[in-house]
């Protein structure tokens, strides 16, 4: 079933997101929830979705990248479901990268991000999930867990001036950005 998506404004997508019961994770109504996120992700071209964002503040987030038609030169994210996760950055280096979020539709700016990250965390089934990531896919990741932190990539742009809606953007920026 496709989830109404919460837009900045609504409390929930400024709330810190409660960690997820051990003993909720494999109930029915749990693992429905996590189906509906990823149905939900994927109508509306989103490469992740975080709980906040579906009004229900709690630790949850989907994320994949797979043959993604607004991002075809980045590689591939497995589909991943991340319960109660933990982020510890490997690698501070800054990488600057324009970003756009479903709970604040149209509009796109430059947010910096970390390089590299370790993310603990549960899997879809409970299971512990222990793994590094670098680059596109620490990018997802920090958006998606900065939700469960109430915060929103316009928190961590240095400079507002990238804002702009996403038609102007297509039109102007994008094809001016230099390869990666």
């Amino acid at each position: 079933m496709i989830l109404k998506v919460a837009r900045l404004g609504y409390p929930s997508i400024r709330m810190i997101a409660a960690p997820v019961a051990i003993d909720q994770i494999k109930t029915h109504d749990f693992q429905k929830l996590i189906d509906d996120m990823v149905e939900t992700m994927h109508e509306y071209s989103g490469v992740g979705l975080a709980a906040p964002q579906v009004h229900l503040s709690i630790q949850l987030a989907v994320l994949e990248v797979e043959n993604h038609p607004r991002y075809p030169e980045m590689p591939s994210v497995p589909l991943t479901v991340l319960i109660n996760p933990v982020v510890t950055i490997l690698d501070s280096t800054p990488v600057d990268e324009f970003e756009g979020c479903l709970s604040i539709p149209d509009l796109r700016g430059r947010v910096p991000r970390f390089k590299q990250l370790r993310v603990t965390a549960l899997g879809r089934n409970g299971e512990p999930l222990d793994f590094v990531v670098s680059d596109f896919h620490a990018r997802v990741i920090q958006h998606e867990t900065d939700h469960l932190k109430g915060e929103v990539y316009l928190d961590r742009m240095l400079d507002l001036r990238s804002l702009g809606f996403l038609p102007e953007w297509q039109r102007f920026i994008l094809p001016s950005r230099p390869p990666e």
